[in-house]
């Protein structure tokens, strides 16, 4: 009996990577984080490779190919990234421990619960819940006095 039906996945060499020069990927690989973190655009649900594309002044295969090459990922595992990145410092910040899981998913950009944590797990191995758990602080309770 067959638990589950895995497949490797297969590495592919896809041709529009090698479009881009390397002195252009390295600038564009700059702007891309300029826009992506310091504008903090992961944030935004709605902020697709297109609109990247866009305020690049260049097309979706070069950002591909530019995300793929220079970070190694896809797009959206590259925009998920960061998301988890903020999504953790929220988790362990006292001043949000009261948040639910949706709202620090909302917060940091994700459409739904969902996918927030199969991204949480697929970078953490562990749930955002678990994750709050273990990395919460306790805080200074008060002690009752014997009489």
């Amino acid at each position: 009996m067959v638990k589950y039906n895995i497949t490797k996945k297969k590495e592919k060499e896809a041709n529009y990577r090698n479009l881009v020069n390397p002195t252009l990927m390295d600038e564009m690989k700059e702007k891309i984080l300029r826009i992506i973190v310091m504008e903090k655009k992961y944030k935004d649900k709605n902020y697709s490779a297109k609109k990247l594309a866009e305020d690049l002044g260049t097309n979706t295969r070069y950002v591909s190919a530019v995300v793929n090459v220079r970070f190694h990922m896809n797009y959206s595992s590259f925009i998920n990234k960061f998301r988890i990145e903020e999504a953790m410092t929220i988790l362990t910040d006292k001043r949000y421990q009261d948040l639910k899981m949706e709202d620090v998913s909302d917060m940091v950009g994700f459409a739904n619960r969902q996918s927030f944590y199969a991204s949480f797990y697929k970078i953490m191995n562990m749930t955002p819940r678990a994750y709050r758990l273990q990395h919460a602080k306790p805080v200074k309770g008060r002690t009752k006095k014997n009489a």
